[in-house]
């Protein structure tokens, strides 16, 4: 079967898998991992094989990677420094610890169960940021400590991939320090290099790619600045992940962040779902039947190790009991990375077959009994901690009570709205296309973003559906009626108000769904008429009763009489 038989096939079994995953509610990751095995050298039926398949997949993890460093710039981190780093590296430490000690006292050698213990420690940023996104938890209080946490350990991982061949050749200790220190130094000079060049480059690289108002050469830019990012560390002999997680730690402190995350996310969805098929064309299920105790056994050891520490080390941070085991449970679940160190574990010959395979199915269990933890965090916890209360818990997952009033375009119409909204005391956020609009809005002091309001992936990747209210003020007619549609088929619980050009135009915005859309013209033309009227001493609320009749009327009298005329 050619290349192109193979991926039609693919695609076919994928669709398939997914779209009944999605409508039994499941998580669409474990579906990937299903086709991986119905797909894979290891079960009956037809085997895709694409020598290509396996450098698209890893780039999966990379832009994932990336995405979640846009979450997760240097302030924050900063702001997280004693809650991510202490705790990230308390947990890697004392799981691999813990994990390989019950393994060594099981009977295994010493370098064998610290290898266990790396590879139990792991957890899966993939699906954790996956699920986080599915379920609207990627902002709460738990999902950010989740996040943060699970990326630590990617970057704990580093120093894995070095120790693990080392105890393959049963070298001295000496060289395992050298070799180590090594890889820490190439880390941070890493890290220096993404910091300054990202400083120095990105903003302004951005700002020059946005004034063309082209979409396609903005995802271009991205593409090209996340792929060098993840050469350039791959370069040091460290991972292409990590690298795409430094620019994207740069870029999430500009003022493109969210437009960067919408141009991504359709390159790292589909490259994701190929990451989780090959993992899943790893798995043999002919092995399972002597081994599934032991493998079971392992997954347990997993899931409720990482659970218990993680829970733990919060509550003695003074962390919210509720917090700390929603927070646990979402990194009890195997890791991606565990995987890989498991590969090299096998090619360095710390571990045989036999006893990897136990280690790959154990992990892979504890990724569906993860998912499903995950999936159901929140009544878990709530069962832990004996907390019933409905209103805290919905709180908690918004992250916020307070919503905020999103502004489509700073233009004229736009930064009037701002001030009154900052005179008002009420948080919003604007989004525009053109860069020195966004520049001279954050030089307002205004929460000006660079964006098109209009973009389904934006508006998805800003979670409009929470908004309080969207006000579009753009002055393109077809944008804002795109916006509109959009925003009723999918958030139609939003207030929506809008500016028009004309009675047309607000009319079609009316139509498509909209709250208010006020025509610019006639408006101008009732503002004058009220302004003579208070001239002629009417009474304030005669005019504003005759104004909103006419508004009512949808401007009929007015155009009456002009039609009269």
């Amino acid at each position: 079967m050619g290349n192109l038989a193979q991926i039609i096939l693919l695609l076919a079994v994928t669709v398939g898998v997914v779209v009944a995953f999605q409508r039994l509610r499941f998580p669409t990751a474990l579906g990937y991992l299903l086709v991986g095995v119905i797909l894979g050298p290891h079960t009956a039926g037809p085997t895709v094989y694409v020598p290509e398949f396996k450098a698209l997949a890893e780039f999966g993890v990379v832009f994932l990677l990336f995405t979640i460093g846009l979450s997760f710039s240097l302030p924050q981190m900063h702001a997280l420094r004693h809650q991510v780093f202490g705790l990230g590296t308390g947990q890697v430490l004392l799981t691999t610890l813990l994990v390989g000690v019950i393994v060594w006292l099981a009977g295994l050698p010493a370098e064998v169960a610290f290898v266990v213990g790396a590879v139990f420690a792991q957890s899966s940023t993939t699906i954790i940021g996956s699920l986080l996104t599915e379920q609207g938890e990627e902002n709460s209080q738990h999902g950010r400590l989740g996040l943060a946490m699970s990326v630590f350990q990617d970057v704990t991982a580093v120093p894995f991939l070095v120790i693990i061949p080392v105890l393959g050749t049963a070298v001295g200790a000496a060289a395992l320090t050298g070799a180590l220190g090594w890889a820490l130094v190439k880390a941070l000079i890493a890290f220096a290099l993404v910091f300054f060049v990202g400083r120095w480059l990105l903003r302004p690289l951005f700002h020059m790619v946005s004034e063309r108002r082209s979409l396609e050469v903005f995802t271009l830019a991205v593409l090209l600045v996340a792929l060098l990012a993840a050469w350039g560390t791959n370069l040091f002999g460290l991972s292409l992940a990590f690298g795409a997680f430094l620019a994207g730690m740069m870029l999430g402190e500009t003022e493109f962040r969210h437009q960067v995350e919408s141009s991504i996310r359709p390159f790292r969805d589909v490259l994701l779902g190929l990451f989780f098929i090959g993992i899943g064309m790893r798995f043999d299920p002919a092995s399972i039947p002597p081994i599934w105790h032991w493998a079971l056994l392992g997954a347990l050891l997993i899931v409720l190790s990482k659970t218990l520490i993680v829970a733990v080390m919060m509550r003695r941070n003074g962390i919210d009991a509720a917090v700390a085991w929603r927070t646990g449970l979402l990194l009890a679940v195997g890791g991606e990375f565990g995987l890989a160190l498991i590969a090299i574990a096998l090619d360095s010959g710390v571990l045989d077959e036999q006893l990897g395979q136990i280690v790959i199915t154990s992990v892979l269990l504890s990724l569906v009994i993860g998912a499903v933890l995950i999936r159901f965090n929140g009544a878990i916890a709530a069962r832990l901690t004996a907390d019933d209360r409905p209103q805290a818990a919905a709180e908690e997952l918004l992250g916020s009570a307070e919503q905020q009033v999103v502004i489509g375009g700073y233009g004229r119409v736009g930064h009037t709205v701002a001030v009154l909204l900052q005179s008002s005391g009420i948080p919003f956020v604007v989004f525009d296309s053109d860069a020195r609009r966004v520049a001279q809005g954050r030089a307002d002091g205004h929460p000006v973003l660079y964006g098109d309001i209009s973009d389904p992936e934006l508006l998805s990747a800003i979670r409009v559906e929470r908004a309080a209210l969207v006000v579009i003020t753009i002055d393109h007619a077809a944008m804002a009626l795109r916006t509109v549609k959009y925003l009723r088929k999918h958030s139609p619980q939003v207030p929506v108000i809008a500016r028009a050009r004309d009675l047309q135009a607000s009319s079609q915005l009316m139509e498509a769904g909209a709250t208010h859309a006020y025509p610019e013209a006639i408006e101008a033309s009732l503002r004058l008429g009220a302004t003579a009227l208070q001239i002629l001493q009417v009474p304030a609320a005669d005019i504003d009763l005759v104004m909103q009749g006419v508004r009512d009327l949808d401007y009929k009298p007015v155009l009456e009489e002009k039609t009269q005329g």
